[in-house]
């Protein structure tokens, strides 16, 4: 039967190197897990809010009943592409002084909500981004981090045990699994953030493919009954 580890002896017998490992793991880890609750909310309600809107935006007829029921729905980023795409026709629409091709020559007509449809998918990718490369950057360098504690911490063993010149298994044992926790806590915390990196960027690819999607189905939609 594993004895139990006492952490707090471990910690008492740390090295100043290995605590400042361990404190930054446990900063990065409580981080990460901060950063991964508060991303699957937002991952969440972006799906669910998102599926209303496509919902809204089939069934509905006018896209000004669309319009409506998409700013009640901030949080999906689909919406807020259709929001900008809508408020660039408006702008073409108001500003229509002669025939409706006279429109589209003057000002660039269908390209001009393409570009608004595109620059708003690029900043909803960017807003869902947010933060996100942390959880790599935790994910790839957290074993590293801890492998370099334990390192120092074995190599602070065998300089006490140099220097005592007592070898037996039992003064080598304690100290170096001591250094291993360090290696433990990077694990620990690069673990967990590599799956959730993995998830987020998953899940962001889906909604950038579903907001190419709607653009495209968007701009059909306008060609045909904008710019005829």
């Amino acid at each position: 039967m594993l004895a139990a580890i006492n952490y707090v002896d471990v910690l008492k017998s740390a090295s100043g190197i290995e605590l400042a490992v361990l404190v930054l793991l446990a900063a990065a880890s409580a981080y990460s897990w901060a950063l991964i609750a508060m991303k699957t909310l937002q991952l969440r309600k972006a799906r669910g809010e998102s599926v209303t809107f496509l919902d809204t935006f089939w069934k509905a007829s006018r896209l000004d009943a669309i319009y409506n029921a998409a700013q009640k729905l901030e949080s999906s980023p689909i919406s807020r592409v259709f929001r900008a795409g809508y408020e660039e026709l408006s702008k073409l629409a108001q500003s229509k002084s002669g025939p409706e091709g006279a429109m589209s020559d003057k000002l660039g007509g269908i390209e001009n909500v393409e570009r608004a449809l595109n620059r708003a998918a690029l900043a909803e990718i960017t807003t869902l981004e947010a933060h996100i490369p942390f959880l790599g950057t935790v994910g790839s360098t957290a074993p590293f981090v801890g492998l370099f504690g334990t390192v120092m911490g074995i190599l602070g063993a065998f300089n006490e045990i140099a220097e005592k010149g007592n070898a037996t298994i039992a003064t080598v044992a304690a100290p170096i699994g001591n250094a291993l926790l360090a290696t433990a806590a990077g694990l620990f915390a690069a673990i967990p953030a590599v799956i959730a990196y993995n998830s987020f960027v998953s899940r962001i690819k889906v909604f950038d493919t579903e907001m190419s999607s709607f653009s495209h189905d968007f701009l059909n939609i306008v060609k045909r009954h904008f710019f005829k």
